[in-house]
């Protein structure tokens, strides 16, 4: 960090100073007023698109008074703030949590518990817009800037501009909130809300590891034929390498489609390169030799043979799955929301597939909480029951 702001920094002008958590003194004082907040607002910066994998570059912490900002790339013992993240009678507020809480479970193992998310109380309620921008905008007349939304935050030192802007992103939540929150209860929509937090802190953990069969997803490459379908999977396997090696996501290496391009061309020479859409002069220079090369090579390989397509699910489970398909979409139209704020579609899938015949049946598939089942478990069972 800077060395001019080491404990607190240069605020935005409608905002107070923010605290810089950089050193074990200063983490030490956060850390205890953290501690006495009855709830958090929270929020978490990465660099996924500038390095291979991924971590958390910044956690910004707003009490009710104060705006903390925390490097975690500071030599700090954060397992203080993961108490806290599991401690249930402590409010977390996040906005569209999702991101965050992999990141959390997947950089320090911390399981979030008690969270209000605004982005889903906003499409609970039915709200068209419920970026935090917009919702900034519409409710304190709070502008949020594009400037930094692309920035790098694992960069050393952070400018004063790109750290006004984080402390805005968690500043006005526990407000906003408080809005949310009124409207829900009004409603008669908390309980609703509550369930979906809930289910939203249970995060599935995505598969991230790389995967070498991963290329036959790239549009196109079955329209290819099986010499350019081994040169695309070794320039996959190539990308991956220099990827890995420069620390660089792997579109910063070369694009999905300007390797479909190279492998549809399969060029031998240098200069053809220059017809390839998309790749830069610097690309060229930096891959050339090394991607002719992988070319060459493909051209000894054998071709590769696509992985098995998972089993298709029995027809009578695909028709149950569509008619309660059908059912959500027409309910959620009637209520005004997206479908998935009825009923999420792993749900559906599951009560799809157990085919259960009564309340009871489904309640025991845990597929959906009380709320829900006690919503729309005897609609749901009437929808299993018709028969075509």
């Amino acid at each position: 960090m800077t060395a001019q702001r080491t404990e607190s920094g240069a605020p935005d002008e409608a905002l107070p100073p923010f605290r810089l958590v950089a050193s074990e003194t200063a983490w030490r004082a956060c850390l205890a007023a953290l501690r006495a907040a009855p709830r958090l607002a929270i929020d978490l910066e990465a660099n996924s698109m500038y390095a291979y994998a991924e971590r958390a570059c910044l956690i910004q912490i707003s009490t009710e008074d104060t705006d903390f900002i925390l490097d975690p790339l500071a030599p700090l013992d954060l397992s203080g703030l993961g108490d806290i993240i599991a401690d249930p009678t402590v409010e977390k507020i996040f906005h569209a949590a999702e991101y965050d809480l992999i990141l959390l479970r997947r950089d320090y193992g911390w399981h979030l518990h008690n969270l209000f998310d605004t982005m889903w109380a906003a499409r609970i309620l039915g709200y068209k817009q419920f970026g935090l921008a917009g919702m900034l905008a519409g409710a304190f007349d709070v502008r949020l800037s594009k400037r930094f939304q692309k920035a790098n935050w694992c960069h050393r030192p952070l400018s004063a501009g790109e750290l006004a802007y984080a402390q805005k992103d968690t500043h006005y939540l526990p407000a906003l909130r408080d809005r949310l929150a009124a409207e829900l209860e009004a409603r008669g929509l908390m309980a609703e809300a509550l369930e979906t937090f809930a289910e939203q802190s249970r995060v599935k953990m995505p598969n991230n590891g790389f995967d070498p069969d991963a290329f036959w997803h790239i549009n196109g490459v079955f329209d290819m034929t099986p010499a350019q379908q081994a040169a695309l999977k070794a320039l996959f396997l190539y990308r991956d390498r220099e990827a890995r090696r420069r620390n660089a996501p792997h579109f910063k290496v070369l694009s999905d489609q300007t390797l479909v391009e190279i492998a549809t061309r399969l060029p031998t020479r240098l200069s053809e390169l220059d017809a390839v859409h998309g790749m830069t002069s610097g690309q060229q220079q930096r891959y050339g030799r090394q991607l002719l090369a992988v070319i060459a090579e493909a051209h000894e390989a054998p071709a590769p043979q696509p992985p098995p397509r998972p089993p298709r699910p029995p027809d009578a489970v695909l028709i149950r799955y569509d008619r309660l398909h059908r059912w959500r979409k027409t309910r959620a139209q009637a209520r005004g929301v997206e479908s998935d704020v009825i009923i999420s579609r792993d749900a559906l899938w599951a009560i799809a597939q157990a085919n259960p015949r009564s309340v009871d049946e489904l309640a025991a598939l845990n597929a959906l909480g009380p709320y829900r089942l006690a919503q729309y478990g005897e609609e749901i069972i009437k929808q299993l029951g018709i028969r075509n």
